[in-house]
């Protein structure tokens, strides 16, 4: 009778077999193994997921940070009899430059020394667009056509651009001469978590006189 009472219960056979507490007792171990296993490899993919999709947004406010810079640093600053060459707002900025390669490989009416009329703006959509026309030298004839647009970032609340001239940051800028420092700043959704740094820049080119 103590024997059936022991830790293994004897079978017929003279084999040890496990009590049906001990059974139960594996199985909830084993339950609470797979459920921590499960628990770790759903942590290790969120984390994955979201260091990818770090890893993308950085990629693209990179994208974004260099063309910028490309557009400010190559200016055309016009000549001193043109009018305003840079007219800036404090939250968009309308001037001259080469087109970006990307957009310039589909681009159809680009003059000869690739200039184009470029506005940079956040839409009502949250989006930060770069719209652009061929610079022409004369006058137009007819109603203006309608800008192409190129979609920069999606997700951005405004942008605040700031321009250097006489010893100061102004928030406005309508002057012959192009200003000699661009700051642009994204600014994204509060519920948004990404940032970059302002974007500083300076146009390489100097104004021509007559």
């Amino acid at each position: 009778m103590s024997r059936s009472r022991g830790r293994h219960r004897v079978r017929a056979d003279g084999e040890a077999g496990f009590t049906l507490l001990e059974i139960v007792v594996a199985l909830v171990v084993l339950g609470i193994l797979l459920v921590t296993l499960s628990q770790g490899v759903r942590f290790g993919l969120a984390a994955y997921d979201r260091q990818d999709g770090m890893v993308a947004t950085a990629g693209r406010l990179e994208a974004v940070d260099r063309t910028l810079r490309r557009l400010i640093t190559l200016l055309d600053p016009g000549t001193s009899v043109d009018g305003d060459s840079v007219v800036g707002t404090h939250h968009g900025l309308a001037f001259r430059a080469p087109l970006p390669p990307a957009a310039a490989d589909h681009a159809t009416g680009v003059p000869a020394d690739g200039l184009s009329d470029l506005r940079l703006s956040v839409n009502d959509r949250h989006q930060l667009v770069l719209a652009w026309l061929p610079h022409r030298h004369v006058l137009p004839t007819g109603p203006a056509p309608a800008p192409n647009e190129t979609v920069l970032l999606d997700g951005v609340e405004r942008i605040d651009v700031d321009y250097w001239g006489s010893g100061t940051w102004q928030q406005q800028w309508h002057e012959t001469r192009a200003p000699a420092l661009i700051r642009i700043r994204l600014v994204f959704p509060d519920s948004d978590h990404r940032s970059w740094p302002d974007i500083v820049a300076a146009p390489a080119r100097e104004q021509v006189s007559g």
